[in-house]
């Protein structure tokens, strides 16, 4: 094989990788914190007493993790664009990942509600707490830690999956690295790097979620749980 790398080019688009990769980090953020507090209501409502309410969150998860996510964005960036509402690209992607990411997060979260004991739940009501009171204080809590795991699993996979929002034309990294590839034609050697600064991204993003694991949740940092 007669191929021979050439990464001077990078010295003039590094300016506009790291610009990609910020914004990478900033929809990734946007969509996992949107998406869990999406996620966790659903989950509420798919164990909620009134029947109605579990079908029709239920119909909601079932519908979103059986349709690709490419194909609800290209629904919400293409089809309300036919019929008259034209919205950005950035708008679209993050909705559309945010309205995927909440189903998975929901089916996790709704592990972790199910979870609890019954006696918890029993005590609560012992200690006149609200229904509400008892999520927040009771329920939530031990739920989210007895899930946290599956939940930083499930957000970098979101994060890494960003990099499909490129084809409805949002300047993240890999919209950005495609841009760079049709100008230098160094395709090997620009979706290499791309590749390394998204494991960098992802180290670093599961770096801060064992942080948080450390912070928060205390009986994860005595057991050594691994992320």
């Amino acid at each position: 094989m007669a191929y021979q790398f050439d990464f001077s080019f990078l010295s003039e688009y590094w300016p506009e990788l790291l610009r990609g990769l910020w914004l990478t980090l900033k929809m990734s953020v946007l969509t996992i914190v949107l998406g869990f507090l999406v996620g966790t209501v659903l989950a509420i409502g798919r164990t909620a007493h009134s029947a109605w309410v579990r079908r029709a969150c239920g119909v909601y998860v079932e519908v979103i993790r059986n349709t690709p996510l490419l194909i609800q964005m290209f629904l919400i960036y293409f089809g309300l664009a036919s019929l008259g509402l034209k919205l950005g690209a950035n708008f679209c992607a993050i909705l559309s990942i945010v309205i995927n990411i909440s189903a998975y997060t929901c089916e996790i979260m709704r592990a972790g509600i199910e979870s609890i004991r019954k006696g918890q739940l029993e005590a609560a009501q012992c200690l006149g707490l609200s229904r509400l009171q008892t999520l927040a204080a009771v329920v939530l809590p031990p739920a989210t830690e007895r899930v946290y795991p599956a939940l930083t699993s499930q957000f970098i996979l979101i994060m890494l999956t960003t990099s499909v929002v490129s084809q409805i034309s949002a300047e993240e990294l890999t919209s950005i690295a495609a841009r760079i590839d049709s100008i230098t034609f160094r395709s090997f050697e620009i979706y290499l790097v791309v590749a390394l600064l998204y494991i960098l991204l992802a180290v670093a993003v599961r770096g801060t979620f064992w942080l948080i694991a450390r912070l928060v949740f205390p009986r994860l940092r005595r057991l050594g749980t691994p992320l």
